[in-house]
C-alpha cells in the first residue's frame, strides 16, 4: 500500500525505535540467564553472554522491524485494535523464530543460548505491544484535542470538497482541524487571506477540477506568501518560491508546493538539537538565572518574569517567558514612550536604544542576553528553536504591512537568529530583517544553524548589539 512521505518518515522512526528495543530484551534476557539458571535445579550451565551470540542479533535487529512492517504492524497506528496488533506481532516474530531456527539447521550455526533466544523473543514481544499500545493510547487522546490537529482549509467547490473527503480514510481525517471550505470559485482570494492568519492555518489542500486554473493560482501565491504548505490535486503550477514535491493523502496522488525546510532526518534532528541543547543549557546557566532572579528582586518591585503572547509557528499565539528588565507597567506606556522617543527600526516592530522604561540592573541583563535565559523553557516545550526567526508580538504581527512577510511565520521562532549573530544595533530596517529571516528559511540546514549558534557565543559574550 503506498503511503505518504511523513507516514513513511514515521514508520523509519518507529523501526528504528523497534529495532533498538529488540536489542534491549536480548540484552535483558541474556543479563536475566545467569539468576535463573541459578534458581532453576537442572537450568543450562556453562558460561553464555549475549556478545557469544551476536550473529543472532544481526538477525533479529535489523529484520524484525522489516518483518513487522511486512506483517502490517506499523499501519493505522490509531485505529488499530490490541487484537489486531497481537495477531500482527505474533505472526511476525513467529516468521522471525522460523528464520533463526532456519539459520541453525541449515547454515549450522550454534553458540546460541536456548534461555536467551526463549526469553528474547518473550520480552520482544511484550515490550513491541507495549509500545504499540502505548502510541495508540497517545494518538487517541491527541486526536481529542483541537490544539493537537493540523489546521487545514479545503478549498475548490463543494462538490469538488466533497468528493475529496471522500476517497481520504476517517483516521487520516481525525488528525484534520478543518478551519475552512473556501469555495474558490465564489469567494474573493481575499478572504482566504484573512482565513490563513487569523486561523493559524499550515497547510491548504486544493481539490480543484472544474476551479477556474486562475483562481488556484490565486490561492496558491496567498499560501506561498505566507509560508503555508498548499497540496493540489491539479494540473502542474509554477512557483517562485515554493518547491514541487509529489506527496499522498490516503491513496490520492497531490501536487505539494512547500516554501519551507521539508520533512527530514535533518529537521528532526533540528528538532533533537533543541530539547537536548535547551535541557543542558539550562544546567549550565543555572547560577545566572539565580542572579538574575536575585537582582530582579532587589532592584525593581513587581514580578521576576516578563511574559507575552508572542506569534509562534503560523502565527499561532504562545505565551513567551524572559526575565523582566522593564518597569512593571511597561507596555502600558509604550505608546508614550513611542510618542517621546521614536523608534529606531523602520515598520512595524518597535526598537529603541536605551529605551527609559528598562530599570540599571534590566540594562545589564539585556547587554549581557541573560534575559532570553527563559524561552529555553519554550524551546524544551515545543514553542520556539534555538535558531529561527525572532517571535513577534502579535500586536506587531498585525501591523504587517505585506503578506509576504507573514512567510518568517512559517517556521519555528528562535532565540538567535541571523539577526541576533550578526549584532542587532547595525539593522534598523524591518525589510532587511525580513530578507535576513526569509534568506535563512530559503537555505536551511541543520549545519547553518549550529553556524549560528557559534557565531551567537562571541556576540553574546561581547555584548555585541544588546541594548
Amino acid at each position: 500500500m503506498p503511503v505518504g512521505r511523513k507516514e513513511a518518515f514515521s514508520i523509519q522512526l518507529l523501526q528504528l525505535l523497534d529495532a533498538g528495543l529488540v536489542w534491549l530484551a536480548f540484552w535483558a534476557a541474556s543479563w536475566f540467564r545467569t539468576p535463573i539458571r541459578e534458581v532453576v535445579p537442572g537450568g543450562p550451565e556453562g558460561p553464555m553472554s549475549l556478545s557469544q551470540m551476536s550473529w543472532v542479533l544481526y538477525i533479529v535487529v535489523p529484520f524484525t522491524p522489516l518483518a513487522l512492517e511486512f506483517f502490517q504492524f506499523y499501519t493505522r497506528p490509531r485505529t488499530k485494535t490490541a487484537l489486531q496488533a497481537f495477531s500482527q506481532l505474533f505472526k511476525a516474530l513467529l516468521f522471525m523464530a522460523l528464520a533463526i531456527g532456519m539459520m541453525v539447521v541449515f547454515a549450522q550455526l550454534s553458540g546460541a543460548s536456548r534461555l536467551i533466544l526463549g526469553m528474547g523473543g518473550l520480552l520482544t514481544f511484550f515490550v513491541l505491544l507495549a509500545r504499540d499500545r502505548l502510541l495508540h493510547s497517545y494518538l487517541r487522546q491527541q486526536e481529542l484535542k483541537d490544539y493537537a490537529k493540523e489546521r487545514i482549509i479545503l478549498a475548490g467547490s463543494d462538490e469538488e470538497i466533497d468528493n475529496f473527503l471522500n476517497g481520504v480514510d476517517a483516521e487520516t481525517q481525525g488528525l484534520w482541524k478543518i478551519v475552512a471550505r473556501f469555495n474558490l470559485s465564489e469567494r474573493p482570494v481575499d478572504e482566504l487571506y484573512t482565513l490563513l492568519k487569523e486561523g493559524s492555518v499550515e497547510r491548504v489542500i486544493f481539490a480543484v477540477r472544474d476551479t477556474e486554473f486562475g483562481k488556484v493560482a490565486e490561492g496558491v501565491e496567498a499560501c506561498e506568501l505566507q509560508g503555508v504548505e498548499a497540496w493540489i490535486a491539479a494540473a502542474f503550477i509554477r512557483t517562485q518560491i515554493a518547491r514541487p514535491t509529489f506527496d499522498l493523502v490516503g491513496r490520492q496522488p497531490m501536487l505539494v508546493l512547500r516554501s519551507t525546510p521539508e520533512l527530514s532526518w535533518e529537521l528532526a534532528m533540528k528538532a533533537v538539537l533543541d530539547r537536548v541543547g535547551a535541557f543542558l543549557m539550562i544546567l549550565i546557566t543555572s547560577p545566572l538565572w539565580i542572579i538574575a532572579i536575585v537582582g530582579i528582586r532587589i532592584s525593581s518591585p513587581g514580578p521576576v518574569f516578563f511574559r507575552q503572547r508572542r506569534a509562534g509557528r503560523y502565527g499561532k499565539p504562545f505565551r513567551m517567558w524572559k526575565f523582566r528588565t522593564m518597569v512593571p507597567d511597561a507596555e502600558a506606556l509604550l505608546a508614550k514612550t513611542k510618542e517621546e522617543h521614536g523608534n529606531h527600526m523602520e515598520g512595524p516592530v518597535f526598537k529603541l536604544d536605551r529605551d527609559p522604561r528598562v530599570f540599571p540592573f534590566g540594562a545589564f541583563l539585556r547587554r549581557k542576553s541573560i534575559d532570553e535565559l527563559p524561552q529555553l523553557l519554550n524551546v524544551l516545550r515545543g514553542q520556539m528553536s534555538l535558531v529561527g526567526p525572532r517571535p513577534l508580538p502579535l500586536y506587531e504581527v498585525d501591523a504587517f504591512e505585506k503578506s509576504e512577510h507573514r512567510r518568517r511565520l512559517s517556521v519555528k521562532p528562535g532565540i538567535t537568529c541571523e539577526w541576533q549573530a550578526g549584532g542587532r544595533n547595525t539593522i534598523t530596517s524591518f525589510e532587511q530583517w525580513v530578507e535576513m529571516d526569509l534568506r535563512y528559511i530559503d537555505n536551511w540546514s541543520l549545519w547553518l544553524d549550529i553556524k549560528i549558534l557559534l557565531r551567537t557565543v562571541p556576540a553574546v559574550l561581547l555584548g555585541r548589539g544588546a541594548n
